[in-house]
């Protein structure tokens, strides 16, 4: 996920937030060696007056806890020079800062404060749009109560900044820098006399790893995300006149499963110049041949197109935004594509828009959280369009289990040749299973298996098409109940208006006209 979203842009920072618990300083190392930018460090005394009281309450530790434990663990494995540490949860007062600075943290997240400053009474009801005081709310009565100023919120950091430059000159300290995981400045006031005072132990709080001088205590280098080798730099030199002029161009090029999250920087250039409008389809045009790593055409932009003759590992179509992917296994195989795996695992997960088609098996979680793109597969593993929300899904072969889990928009068609599919494969708990009647949905299905066809040339869609009368009926249409309910709503509304009698404005129109 790191690797994707620095591909996507390159100038991003990016962070990972962590909960302040047991065990999180080991989580936060995997974190810097993923190559993150920023590790965040989250007490459990923050959260919004909408977090759950349970959460409140009974999720997490304090961050002070979670920031001890994070910056020993990175520094005791020589990590801390590479990431950024930020800390959050009901920081409060300029000491609040210190603290934090001391025990490892580099930046520092304020959010309750802020709000109180510019009038939050702390109701705890952010998320019932009835905020008394106008700040969490969209209710124009309500919205009219906020009286806060961006200079009270100015004012508050100000004493903040003030309280840390004291507590600074008290230590002797010039910079931050210089303050930055110096536990040894530290101490433990003694115990006032109170019997649940007594007895606590902040010696793990406030130890101190030895490490050689060799090793920083705070950031002091950049990571090295390694997109020096992305491939997407030289598709981006070959294709300079589309994204210059949208000349159409045309790549070809060979693919190793080294090459990770192809497509993405490229996407981001076209983002970056054109918006979520992208270009015109079909405008680049690339052919690879060989095996692609992990995440082929992540947030493929509109205008892009990715065939690939080989196989692809998993994430192939992760947050798909308009491009298109065509995957089909080499053409010198002598197995039966529709009966092998092609692509990975969680392929199109999160895609808003565009199609793919793939000419072999799709591992499992196909199609998950899919919001709007279209897709043609020859079978797939478990949980397949689960949580789906949009979109079109083409099913010519056999699923796994709970297909279809907490799916709540789009239409799947799934070609059940034994009638497994209905009794131990599909998850109908949010969906409908229904024969393909209706001659607009025979006709849909038809042309996507036929551009199925046309993109990839399977063998498994000529033979549904050359005994499409005799295939049909074994076709399933996929119908999550919420997305039928609201089809017929508007259907309805469609229906009442076609029938409502002309008004007096739209009958003078059609006299005149």
């Amino acid at each position: 996920m790191i690797f994707d979203l620095k591909n996507a842009n390159p100038k991003a920072r990016i962070s990972v937030k962590l909960v302040a618990e047991v065990g999180v300083g080991t989580v936060a190392a995997g974190v810097s060696k993923a190559h993150a930018d920023v590790v965040l460090i989250s007490g459990y005394d923050g959260g919004t007056g909408a977090s759950p009281l349970t959460s409140l309450k009974h999720a997490g530790s304090p961050w002070e806890l979670g920031l001890a434990e994070t910056q020993q663990v990175l520094v005791m494995n020589d990590l801390r020079s590479r990431i950024r540490v930020q800390t959050d949860g009901k920081l409060a007062t300029g000491r609040d800062v210190a603290i934090a600075a001391l025990l490892g943290a580099e930046e520092f997240g304020f959010s309750t404060l802020p709000l109180v400053a510019m009038g939050c009474i702390m109701m705890r009801k952010c998320h019932l749009n009835t905020c008394p005081v106008g700040i969490a709310t969209q209710d124009p009565k309500l919205r009219a109560k906020f009286h806060g100023q961006p200079e009270d919120v100015i004012n508050f950091f100000f004493f903040i900044a003030e309280q840390v430059r004291q507590i600074m000159a008290q230590l002797g300290f010039r910079k931050m820098d210089d303050m930055i995981g110096r536990v040894d400045k530290l101490d433990a006031k003694a115990a006032v006399e109170h019997w649940k005072a007594k007895g606590l132990d902040f010696s793990n709080i406030l130890y101190n790893p030895p490490a050689p001088s060799r090793i920083a205590r705070r950031c002091t280098t950049k990571q090295d995300h390694g997109l020096d080798e992305a491939l997407d730099f030289k598709l981006i030199d070959l294709a300079k006149d589309a994204l210059e002029n949208q000349t159409p161009t045309e790549i070809k090029l060979p693919i190793r499963n080294v090459h990770r999250t192809v497509g993405a920087m490229l996407s981001g250039e076209i983002a970056r110049k054109y918006g979520s409008a992208g270009l015109p389809d079909g405008t680049i045009q690339c052919k690879f041949t060989g095996s692609a790593g992990q995440s082929f055409g992540a947030f493929l932009a509109k205008g892009v197109s990715l065939e690939l003759e080989g196989d692809s590992n998993d994430y192939v179509g992760k947050g798909l935004s308009g491009g298109r992917i065509v995957v089909y296994p080499s053409r010198s195989a002598t197995f039966v594509p529709e009966e092998n795996i092609l692509i990975g695992n969680v392929v199109l997960y999160g895609a808003t828009s565009g199609e793919a088609f793939f000419n072999g098996v799709a591992g499992e979680r196909f199609a998950v959280r899919n919001s709007g793109a279209t897709a043609v597969v020859e079978g797939l593993g478990d949980h397949g369009c689960e949580y789906m929300t949009n979109g079109l899904v083409v099913v010519l072969g056999k699923t796994g289990r709970n297909f279809a889990a907490g799916m709540s928009g789009g239409i799947a068609y799934v070609l059940d040749e034994n009638g497994e599919f209905g009794n131990y494969r599909c998850n109908k708990t949010s969906v409908d299973l229904e024969r393909i009647f209706d001659p607009e949905d025979q006709q849909i299905l038809k042309n996507l298996i036929y551009r199925h066809f046309d993109a990839t040339k399977s063998p498994r869609a000529r033979w549904v098409l050359e005994n499409w009368t005799g295939m049909l009926p074994k076709f399933v249409k996929v119908y999550p109940h919420e997305f039928k309910r609201v089809m017929a709503k508007r259907a309805a509304q469609q229906a009442a208006m076609m029938m409502a009698p002309p008004s007096a404005g739209e009958l003078r129109t059609a006299v005149h006209g």
